[in-house]
């Protein structure tokens, strides 16, 4: 009798830990809904991914979503509702094309800058069809004279 006692109460535990509410587990219907919701907590996320464990704005807000779900309340709604009781902050837009290009289009560009650096830094092509030079300052020429004379004496 006890060991049986002691499995009943081990299978209560057991289904006490497991038993999750609405918005512990949310539905596929609910996140779709609460990611078109910020979460009131201060994060970023939306309502269906606040990374707060037991988030005292996002619970009740998957618990109300759900509730309002299975009254037969659509989606948009649903936000309107959200909208009209905490105000337009609430609503996260989803993302339009403006928002998917720049991050490319800043990538582009930033290598079409780095290219340009690269090309005006390259250096200087060397001269090779010049032929020998020759100097016109007198200065010059005395020094050259000077190292020829130095020159031959080496040897």
């Amino acid at each position: 009798m006890r060991r049986f006692k002691s499995s009943l109460l081990a299978l209560i535990i057991a289904v006490a830990a497991l038993a999750q509410t609405a918005s512990e587990k949310p539905s596929v219907d609910v996140r779709r809904v609460g990611a078109r919701l910020q979460c009131l907590c201060g994060c970023k996320d939306s309502v269906a991914t606040c990374s707060m464990l037991e988030c005292p704005r996002s619970k009740p807000a998957k618990e109300r979503i759900a509730q309002m779900q299975s009254v037969g309340t659509s989606d948009d709604q649903i936000v309107q509702a959200f909208i009209r009781d905490y105000g337009q902050s609430i609503y996260l837009a989803p993302p339009n094309a403006f928002g998917w290009i720049v991050p490319y289009a800043m990538v582009g560009i930033g290598l079409l800058a780095i290219l340009a650096i690269l090309r005006k830094h390259k250096g200087p092509k060397p001269m090779t069809d010049l032929g020998p030079v020759e100097i016109d300052d007198p200065a010059l020429a005395k020094y050259k004279d000077q190292i020829e004379k130095d020159l031959a004496n080496l040897d």
